[in-house]
């Protein structure tokens, strides 16, 4: 997923943490040539656009939705006694094979449900630093934990991960799971040509579903 770059971002507070205000527009959604996912009908709590991101050519890759408690930068320590958040990010990646780049210069990485773990796995870095590490160093933490997660991405049958079956419009669907002091992340594929991957904390992954948005622009 290198070839990928973030997009249409909200202003970020101190911290990283994202304004709750300046969310997404839907129009990034919409340019998409394949369908966006989140979870089903049994969730009922709110849900929330993140972003998309595009190719070096500008087509839209992958994008976010969020599901719950909108998730903010957390440090462990300055959270002791305090409730957790509670919420599930779906993010959505078509499935390209390994092409030409619209300039013809070049190729294009390929996706698989290893490009949809590791955006997973670093969407939930993101949110959270550990409690003993000062604020200055999270920058060099996270550079870190962002390899070890393309590391982890790239080795799905590896003793991090276990499976599970979850569905995907009503079809169990085989998915790589692992767990960390942090939260969860999983990834899979569906049968309408997009891999899937979703990361959270204070919800439990084992109860979850997911579905095809039906109609992303109900979201602006």
């Amino acid at each position: 997923m290198e070839t990928t770059s973030q997009v249409a971002q909200a202003p970020a507070a101190e911290g990283g943490q994202q304004v709750p205000s300046a969310r997404r527009t839907v129009d990034g959604y919409l340019q998409a040539p394949f369908p966006w996912y989140g979870l089903d009908e049994a969730f009922t709590g709110p849900r929330w656009l993140m972003q998309v991101g595009t190719a070096a050519d500008g087509a839209v890759e992958h994008g976010s939705i969020g599901h719950g408690d909108e998730p903010s930068v957390k440090n462990e320590a300055g959270s002791v006694g305090e409730p957790r958040e509670k919420f599930a990010v779906v993010v959505t990646v078509a499935a390209n094979p390994s092409r030409r780049s619209a300039d013809g210069t070049g190729l294009l990485e390929a996706t698989s449900v290893s490009s949809a773990a590791w955006l997973a796995g670093v969407g939930l870095l993101s949110f959270t630093w550990p409690g003993q590490m000062d604020h200055s160093l999270r920058d060099d933490w996270l550079e870190q934990q962002t390899e070890t997660a393309w590391a982890l991405a790239d080795d799905l049958d590896g003793a991090e991960w276990s499976t599970l079956s979850l569905p995907v419009d009503g079809v169990p669907t085989p998915f790589h799971y692992r767990e960390s002091e942090f939260g969860w992340v999983l990834a899979g594929s569906t049968q309408e040509g997009v891999h899937v991957g979703a990361y959270g904390r204070g919800m439990s992954a084992y109860g979850l579903g997911f579905a095809m948005i039906k109609d992303i622009g109900e979201y602006a």
